[in-house]
């Protein structure tokens, strides 16, 4: 079978995780993602891990080491991984993309989902500290930060785009027909 790789794209609590864990479960795909890079030294480091510690990290390594510094590395692994399928979450940036559309079988896809919905997602998984006590306010400002400003541009470049309004029934529909699609 074609090795694949699906990347998603998209905004806070659009939905990619979701797609993630799916593939992963139904696909058996081999999961990259960039913040578990960032994650992971903030952890070693003991730093809080909450969304502002994980921008700044990130901000201070690509300017230190290059926008592109993550992108390297993730596109490293997702070629030396042996899994037929592989998901990436988190691209961000046109530099995230920059080595991985190099990659054969790559397919970039958007994912996205009214503000509200993702609003309403992200308090609920509280996946980084403080994330439950946002408010609607807060959560629209942080569309603003550098790390998500950047998203926009490289959800248009997509080759495919998820729309995430529904059911997980219909978000699985359209996951199924991308891999389907990138195995041809």
């Amino acid at each position: 079978m074609k090795k694949i790789i699906i990347g998603l794209t998209g905004p806070l609590a659009s939905g990619k995780g979701t797609v993630k864990d799916y593939m992963v479960k139904k696909y058996g795909a081999q999961d990259l993602r960039f913040s578990t890079i960032l994650r992971d030294v903030m952890k070693r480091l003991s730093i809080e891990i909450n969304r502002d510690n994980i921008i700044d990290l990130s901000t201070i390594l690509r300017q230190r080491f290059g926008q592109d510094l993550l992108a390297k590395v993730i596109a490293e692994d997702a070629k030396n991984f042996t899994a037929d399928t592989i998901v990436i979450d988190g691209i961000r940036r046109m530099d995230d993309v920059k080595y991985l559309k190099e990659i054969p079988g790559f397919v970039l896809s958007s994912i996205d989902a009214d503000p509200k919905v993702r609003f309403e997602r992200l308090v609920k998984r509280n996946e980084n500290v403080g994330d439950d006590k946002k408010t609607f306010e807060e959560f629209l400002a942080d569309h603003e930060r550098e790390t998500e400003a950047s998203i926009p541009p490289v959800m248009r470049i997509a080759n495919v785009h998820i729309d995430n309004t529904g059911t997980l029934e219909e978000l699985y529909a359209q996951v199924d027909k991308i891999v389907e699609d990138a195995r041809k």
